[in-house]
């Protein structure tokens, strides 16, 4: 899935239990995460929530995957992925996905901790995009 069909997909979604449905769903669609990577090393710091991410570079691209022990944390890992995978360490770097989290309105209907937990996420693959 590309941005624009993660935004559009979004945009006929008017209410918040269909958002968060979705949101479940997309997290649902991660491709299986090998449990010898559940390491600390590839633990996020910040997220009540278990997160993994580990990261592969493919020339000057990143790819990303992720896992979490809570849905809608792997849905919001969904999200992260389609907005940053395929993606050069600059390109990264300048993403504006604060911006991106308000126009999928999430921001408004997410507790104050997964908002945090999702900025460590975007904190912690900027890092790995170094």
């Amino acid at each position: 899935m590309t941005p624009t069909e993660l935004f559009e997909n979004f945009s006929y979604l008017t209410d918040w239990e269909d958002k968060y449905r979705y949101l479940i769903e997309l997290g649902d669609n991660l491709p299986p995460f090998d449990e010898s990577d559940k390491v600390d090393s590839n633990k996020v710091d910040g997220c009540m929530s278990q997160v993994w991410f580990v990261h592969r570079k493919e020339g000057a691209k990143y790819f990303f995957n992720a896992t979490s022990d809570a849905h809608i944390v792997r849905g919001l890992e969904a999200i992260l992925l389609i907005l940053i995978n395929g993606k050069t360490a600059q390109e990264i770097q300048s993403l504006d996905i604060a911006s991106d989290f308000r126009r999928l309105g999430l921001e408004e209907h997410l507790s104050p901790t997964r908002r945090n937990g999702f900025f460590s996420m975007i904190d912690r693959i900027k890092e790995m995009a170094k």
